[in-house]
């Protein structure tokens, strides 16, 4: 398949921030999923079964705006969470990343709580997602892991139809975070930022810190 220059840098920096979360140990195994969104509305994603530290341009699979495959250099299978993908475009159009993990923190916040809503600590990290009030309550709305990832969509959309989110960023209880950007760096910055609250809250827990 010919690469057009513009497609496939943006494949490059997917495989760029997909080895460094594997390196973190957010993206163990084939676990999680980038995207970025291309000018005409349609992304790459990374193909099924995939390791994040091991990528190559062919392991990338293309997807319409209305969720068909335009695109996969080797006929493999996009991500499971594409369904996720295509509806925070379609909700958030200014987006052109969209990043999931499986941290460990990341689901063990998801059940600090029972609800869903995770309250996040007024840390000074905050300000990094676009949240700069003084003494903020900022909230994670956290998702029920359905095995059909068509329904966890289904949920997210019917939540954000009546409570729009605060920062760019989602939880899925026992499975991971989803954030969505403006910018592949953007992305990894919000990654990077919400790692750290949930360590600074699941240490605090341990400590029985009141937070």
């Amino acid at each position: 398949m010919e690469l057009n220059p513009t497609i496939a840098d943006s494949r490059l920096q997917l495989i760029a921030t997909a080895r460094y979360f594997y390196q973190q140990g957010w993206m163990l195994g084939t676990a999680g999923n980038l995207s970025a969104q291309l000018p005409d509305g349609s992304f790459w994603i990374t193909a099924s079964g995939k390791s994040k530290g091991e990528l190559l341009l062919n392991d990338f699979v293309r997807i319409a705006p209305d969720g068909k495959v335009e695109a996969s250099a080797t006929g493999g299978l996009p991500s499971a969470e594409t369904a996720i993908h295509q509806l925070l475009y379609r909700l958030f159009p200014e987006s052109l990343a969209c990043y999931h993990i499986h941290s460990i923190e990341s689901n063990l916040v998801s059940r600090l709580v029972e609800g869903d809503t995770l309250p996040l600590p007024p840390l000074e990290m905050l300000k990094g997602l676009g949240v700069c009030q003084e003494n903020p309550c900022c909230v994670v709305p956290i998702f029920t892991n359905h095995l059909q990832v068509a329904h966890i969509a289904a949920d997210i959309e019917q939540h954000f139809a009546v409570t729009p989110p605060q920062i760019s960023a989602l939880l899925i209880r026992d499975h991971g975070l989803t954030v969505w950007a403006c910018s592949p760096e953007t992305g990894r910055n919000y990654i990077e930022l919400l790692d750290y609250i949930f360590r600074y809250m699941v240490v605090a827990s341990r400590l029985s810190i009141n937070i």
